[in-house]
């Protein structure tokens, strides 16, 4: 069906304003919309083009699980008692108990993608199949004026509509980053090029290619890696595992470490001065971009494994590498023109099929906000200035907030993406947008103090602490 401005909705539904509408329905805005539930005076709706919610599918590598405790779903750490946690999902499923004697904190991911599932088929808020295409304010209306298209079952679009909102939170997540030397090869479907986010669906033709190559020494990587290398026979591995980072690196997981990921670290973070945050953005990388021990841990007991019988397995793990160009040989295989930072040298390498873990870039609202740029105030990058509450900073006149979620690591720190701050983040927005408490917040998160207060007496305040009755020379 062609849609035309005749096709445009007004289902009764849209004829009153939403308080908060949402633009995107992955973890994050799903969290906000579990947590919005449980809030009665408040009106909220959430779009998303996908027709049912997907939570990185190529990527649900059977045993694989969450990086973060069952702890971090959608609301328990800002409701343990909602019915949309993860703990009542088991319940509903009959499968509490089996769970209790697992005794697993880390989820499989398979088990989380069904749990988010669940909570989105169930709550009335979420509608999917419906992309929005434009954003603007209406100052006569003191409203933010959402145009979408919605798609049947088919992913055909059949109308367009229009809703209006007090408040928007954008939470249209991150996309797949392949790096500039390696787009061209991963736009050509001759040789198998592909970025992890869409590993399973290429699985058979990468288990098929005679030499498989992965770039990339996060989690993923180290995934993709460890489940080729158990999929293809001893001897006979010929997979190569090349990186940036200088080694193939634990996760920092200490538990002070990760406080790190703390409401308390944010506020700190987002205080300090543009270019601090900057700065120390790049020197955090074995927070989120390292690897789990154990799948280190895994990756080494497998590769021992096969090394029993004597001699080492057909497999090179090399970190300090760039990619700096690379190009197609043939018909099956491509070049990698390959540079070792610390060394200083360069050569060449010819795979047949390349494995792309170079992570993901929080997806750009420059055209989907574009009708609010006037508005929008910018930092010294370019990037729209966040407050603490994870509004966009806007000219006075627009009377209504637009909420980032997922978007602010620029403003607010490591802890940005992770999923164990998701239910934090919506309830302090949901009390910003109420104006009201609907979700008590604790004062202190952390036993970690980031950065000197009023708390830290001076060195000239504290006491002498020699002790009494001895005398100085």
């Amino acid at each position: 069906m062609t849609v035309t401005e005749d096709t445009v909705e007004t289902d009764p539904y849209r004829e009153q304003p939403y308080d908060l509408l949402g633009i995107g329905i992955g973890p994050f805005n799903l969290s906000l919309a579990a947590l919005a539930d449980g809030v009665p005076y408040l009106s909220a709706a959430f779009y998303d083009r996908e027709r049912a919610f997907r939570w990185h599918p190529g990527l649900l590598i059977e045993g694989s699980t969450l990086q973060v405790p069952f702890l971090a779903d959608l609301v328990s750490l800002a409701d343990p008692t909602s019915r949309w946690s993860f703990l009542n999902w088991l319940k509903a499923r009959e499968r509490l108990f089996p769970f209790y004697f697992a005794e697993r904190f880390h989820v499989h991911r398979a088990e989380y993608d069904a749990y988010c599932r669940w909570v989105a088929e169930s709550l009335t808020s979420t509608h999917f199949g419906r992309r929005v295409d434009s954003v603007r304010w209406n100052p006569g209306r003191g409203l933010f004026e959402v145009g979408d298209t919605r798609f049947d079952a088919d992913g055909q679009a059949v109308s367009q509509g229009r809703s209006h909102a007090r408040n928007l939170v954008l939470g249209i997540g991150s996309e797949p980053y392949v790096p500039e030397a390696l787009r061209p090869l991963a736009e050509a479907p001759v040789v198998p090029v592909v970025h992890s986010a869409d590993y399973l669906a290429h699985r058979d033709r990468l288990l098929a290619a005679g030499h498989v190559t992965v770039v990339g020494a996060g989690q993923s990587g180290a995934e993709v890696f460890l489940d080729l290398l158990r999929a293809r026979p001893a001897g006979g591995e010929r997979l190569t595992w090349i990186a940036r980072s200088p080694a193939f690196a634990p996760m920092e997981y200490s538990k002070l470490g990760l406080e790190q990921f703390t409401p308390d670290y944010a506020s700190f973070f987002h205080g300090l001065a543009e270019p601090v945050r900057d700065a120390l953005l790049p020197r955090q990388w074995q927070l989120h971009r390292a690897v789990d021990h154990g799948t280190l841990a895994a990756i080494h007991d497998e590769l021992y494994r096969r090394s029993l019988g004597g001699g080492w397995p057909d497999a090179v793990l090399t970190p300090g590498v760039t990619v700096r160009t690379a190009g197609r040989m043939g018909m099956g295989a491509v070049e990698l023109h390959l540079e070792h930072q610390e060394q200083g040298t360069r050569t060449r390498m010819v795979t047949n099929a390349v494995v792309l873990a170079t992570g993901y870039r929080e997806r750009s609202t420059d055209t989907l906000l574009a009708a609010l740029d006037a508005y929008i105030r910018h930092d010294g990058a370019g990037r729209p200035r966040i407050d603490e509450q994870h509004r966009i900073v806007l000219d006075p006149a627009v009377g209504g907030s637009v909420y980032v979620q997922n978007a602010d690591r620029h403003s607010h720190g490591v802890g940005a993406p992770d999923l164990g701050l998701a239910a934090w983040r919506s309830a302090v927005i949901l009390n910003s947008v109420t104006g009201k408490e609907p979700y008590p917040l604790p004062a202190r998160t952390a036993f970690t103090t980031y950065g000197l207060t009023s708390a830290t007496a001076p060195v000239s305040e504290i006491p002498s602490a020699r002790p009494a009755g001895i005398r100085g020379s």
